[in-house]
């Protein structure tokens, strides 16, 4: 029943979503919704700490966003954007899992660093610093919340298949490799193999996620290939819970809200994130889908003791 309840708690918010930001912010809250549960495949049902998310997120960005400039419609942009994004994943992905622990984390920072250096020497293709700009929306998504809509009706295609991979034979052995991948090799399972699938799937999505966020602003900025916006996916994940599948998403509304009313009060607002950064991995490991449930436990036992204090 608590999954069912979760489930139907997350329509509600993309119902009422629209009412409670603007278009633009809750366009985004769903797009990085999709990129931060796809990294928990990879962070909290594997085990992989990956630095080089961007490089994905902005690779998707970039070909969608250059598929429309050329005419073409959405729906060839967002399967070879997804597509092209898969093949990258795949090379990267072949060269990473060869090493484990800070190695993996360097190599993935390291090739993020080099697509972030092409795509900003590439002017006449990607624009440079400047980022790619005047991307056209095709002409059913030129209203906002159809976009929205249109968006979100990605998400939970996205989020179903996330699902069928979690709840699979397949999840278990992406849990199997994060819990001890010594004795998963030792009853046969080739986990260098199933760390490069779990990379992949996260990889792809987020690739995906990259292809629909260019519709939202119209262009694709250069920042969103540096390794700083790996960080702030790492942060999301962590931030919302990782190991918890929904978890992510309290994560990507709580750092995006944050972000944007703390950088109206404060220049320094990054110091405030940091620190609240630092609280959540010293003290609720689990994020803010462990606190929650924690305090869903706490006020089971407190209302069980009343009962109990009456029936007496």
């Amino acid at each position: 029943m608590k999954k069912y309840y979760t489930y139907i708690a997350l329509l509600i918010f993309l119902i009422l979503g629209p009412f409670l930001f603007s278009h633009a912010t809750i366009s985004e809250i769903i797009v990085y919704s999709i990129v931060a549960v796809a990294t928990n495949i990879m962070l909290g049902y594997t085990g992989l700490l990956s630095f080089g998310q961007a490089m994905f997120f902005g690779t998707g960005a970039y070909i969608s966003g250059l598929i429309l400039k050329a005419g073409l419609p959405i729906f060839i942009a967002i399967p070879v954007s997804t597509i092209s994004t898969f093949i990258l994943a795949s090379i990267v992905g072949y060269f990473c899992v060869k090493r484990t622990g800070l190695y993996f984390i360097c190599l993935s920072f390291a090739f993020n660093q080099m697509l972030y250096f092409i795509a900003y020497v590439w002017v006449d293709v990607t624009g440079g610093e400047d980022g790619l700009v005047a991307v056209p929306r095709p002409e059913f998504l030129t209203n906002s919340l159809s976009l929205y809509i249109f968006i979100t009706l990605i998400f939970l295609i996205c989020l179903f298949a996330l699902r069928r991979v979690v709840s699979s034979p397949l999840g278990l052995v992406f849990q199997l490799i994060r819990e001890n991948p010594s004795r998963a090799s030792s009853i046969g399972y080739n986990v260098k193999f199933f760390k490069m699938i779990s990379f992949v799937i996260a990889s792809t999505f987020t690739g995906l996620a990259g292809s629909l966020y260019v519709m939202i602003h119209s262009m694709a900025p250069i920042d969103q290939i540096h390794w700083l916006k790996s960080g702030d996916i790492i942060f999301m994940t962590l931030f919302g819970g990782v190991g918890h599948f929904l978890g992510p998403i309290l994560g990507v509304i709580g750092y995006i809200y944050l972000s944007d009313t703390l950088s109206i009060i404060w220049a320094r607002w990054p110091l405030l994130m940091g620190l609240l950064f630092a609280l959540v991995v010293l003290y609720f490991r689990g994020g803010i889908a462990e606190l929650i449930e924690n305090l869903i436990k706490k006020y089971k036992i407190f209302k069980k003791g009343l009962d109990d204090e009456k029936s007496s």
